[in-house]
């Protein structure tokens, strides 16, 4: 049996791809690594929202998968959209890794400090802890907001912890931010194998339980306040509690709740950043 799995092509993502082949590899089935190249992939220069909504990094992918030019697609949870594509299913959830995001180039935050992000998210949270900082739009794949934090003379870019551990580069954090500070984006720290509805066998076996309760609660809590990438909003369940978060881009204000019902914390939050 060919059993082929789809993937960005970068690097942080083909390791992430490997790591899903070995978990899903069994006697008898071949495995071949497609890498597929995304609307985010080729262009790393425009914000976001001039390329699209949350799931840039996703379209291409999921049309193979419907397209039958791949059999799995294994995505970073946080990547995906927060309700799922007609037709398509996350058939499991990989054991999470560290959810938290991550500062590079300094262990702690100062007025005036240069910081790299292209995430919204980040850019609100970090403005409320300082809101001294000149944050500054940065884009592309971790080697080159790495790479770049020394060209542009940053004092620090914020990237997701777990995409740092697993290329081995965990020795460029300076600090790990806890959720109290920075509310982790839905799905960071999982991988999501996406297959065509039905065909769930093929990597059914992989996935933790645990994982996706979590990580499912926090995607429904996003798609019911309706944000994504152009949004400063993040949902973050730590095992017992989902607490979810809206603000301002600008750090001006923010709300967060935390409780057990995904669609009331959103209700709760949809009401306070319309009032």
């Amino acid at each position: 049996m060919l059993l082929r799995v789809g993937s960005r092509g970068s690097r942080l993502a083909l390791t992430q791809a490997e790591r899903a082949a070995e978990r899903v590899r069994r006697p008898g089935v071949e495995i071949v690594l497609v890498p597929i190249t995304t609307a985010g992939d080729r262009d790393r220069t425009k914000p976001f929202g001039e390329i699209g909504a949350r799931g840039v990094f996703v379209k291409e992918l999921e049309e193979a998968l419907l397209g039958r030019r791949v059999d799995v697609a294994v995505h970073s949870a946080k990547d995906m959209t927060s309700s799922d594509t007609a037709g398509l299913v996350v058939g499991a959830y990989l054991s999470r890794e560290d959810p938290r995001d991550a500062l590079c180039g300094a262990s702690e935050l100062w007025p005036g400090m240069r910081v790299g992000t292209a995430s919204v998210r980040r850019k609100a949270q970090l403005l409320t802890l300082e809101p001294g900082l000149a944050i500054e739009p940065l884009r592309g794949n971790i080697d080159t907001r790495l790479r770049k934090r020394g060209e542009r003379g940053l004092d620090a870019v914020v990237l997701a912890a777990c995409g740092l551990d697993r290329l081995g580069l965990g020795r460029e954090i300076g600090r790990r931010f806890s959720a109290e500070e920075l509310l982790p984006e839905a799905g960071q720290g999982a991988l999501a194998l996406q297959v065509r509805a039905g065909e769930e066998g093929l990597v059914s076996d992989t996935d933790d339980a645990e994982t996706r309760r979590r990580v499912e609660a926090e995607r429904a809590c996003v798609f019911a306040i309706g944000g994504g990438c152009l949004a400063p909003v993040a949902a973050y369940h730590d095992g017992e509690t989902l607490t979810a978060l809206v603000a301002a881009e600008d750090g001006s204000w923010h709300e967060r709740r935390s409780g057990d019902d995904p669609a009331a914390l959103a209700a709760e939050l949809s009401a306070l950043a319309e009032a």
